[in-house]
């Protein structure tokens, strides 16, 4: 299968500026317009997501997840850095995939685990988000009681 190229990522913030974490931003996401442009090396706007929920939260007995990224590369979605397993941190450091979209409804900045900033880019594969009913945290029947102080 063919991917069509994508355009590539603008509009950057810094941490300094923009009140970002490892994982994404915590506010004032980055705007940009990048209808037009040319690729950007490891994004694949033609990947599907893995799934609607972290990829490894999933697999196990016991996952559960605050929020969720997925990889502009391959489409694996896992969990956000504030989760328990910072599934999202690990699969850049286990494949070298730098850029992640936010997974949540409303959200569309990436991050970039290289340069450490938020960036927008281009419209991925549907879906762009997990299910809207699917509030988090999530899988609701797996959160504990005391899951606000289990946030990183």
């Amino acid at each position: 299968m063919h991917s069509r190229p994508s355009p590539p990522l603008v509009s950057r913030r810094s941490r300094s500026t923009s009140g970002t974490s490892a994982g994404g931003p915590r506010r004032r996401p980055p705007t940009g317009n990048v209808s037009g442009m040319t690729g950007t090396p490891g994004i694949n706007v033609a990947a599907p997501p893995s799934g609607t929920g972290c990829a490894e939260c999933l697999a196990s007995d016991s996952g559960w997840w605050f929020h969720l990224r997925r990889c502009a590369e391959c489409g694996h979605v896992g969990c956000c850095d504030s989760s328990p397993a910072q599934h999202a941190s690990h699969h850049f450091r286990e494949t070298g995939h730098r850029y992640m979209q936010s997974f949540e409804p409303g959200e569309t900045w990436f991050w970039d685990f290289e340069s450490q900033e938020a960036l927008q880019g281009p419209a991925l594969a549907e879906p762009t988000s997990r299910p809207e009913p699917q509030s988090p945290p999530a899988p609701a029947d797996r959160v504990p009681q005391d899951w606000r102080t289990r946030l990183h």
